[in-house]
């Protein structure tokens, strides 16, 4: 294991390899700074729960959660999640069809996001169903 640091990027977004599996967005989630870490680690599990075999990667620095596509369809992403300074953005890729459709609206079509504060209380079960639908949508191949 190497000793060196994470570099925070602008908004305290951790500086991470690209790279798939669970591997790389476990050293995400650890670099997440203060409340952050522990709060995602936190919906990690429960995304683990609602999407068993849920795919997961590292891209452009942002965890992405995916689900298995059909045949040789590649994995079609729902998900991702980037820091800010103040809090987890996270994006539902076809938001716009979800219900309820997350709160925050975004300049590409169909994307939600749904904002985490650090004194927030995150609803697990809205959450989930939130995750599940999403998974089940058709999704972005990136």
């Amino acid at each position: 294991m190497s000793d060196k640091k994470v570099v925070l990027l602008s908004g305290g977004n951790p500086q991470i390899a690209k790279g798939y599996g669970d591997a790389p967005v476990q050293a995400y989630i650890a670099a997440m700074p203060g409340w952050k870490s522990a709060a995602w680690a936190r919906l990690d599990r429960l995304i683990e729960k609602a999407v068993p075999g849920v795919a997961k990667a590292v891209k452009w620095n942002s965890p992405f959660y995916g689900a298995a596509g059909q045949g040789d369809e590649p994995t079609h992403w729902f998900l991702s999640i980037h820091c800010f300074d103040k809090y987890i953005k996270v994006a539902f890729f076809r938001g716009q069809s979800l219900d309820p459709v997350p709160p925050v609206a975004s300049k590409s079509g169909d994307t939600r996001y749904f904002h985490i504060h650090e004194d927030d209380t995150v609803g697990e079960a809205a959450f989930a169903d939130w995750v599940k639908q999403a998974a089940a949508l058709p999704g972005e191949k990136m």
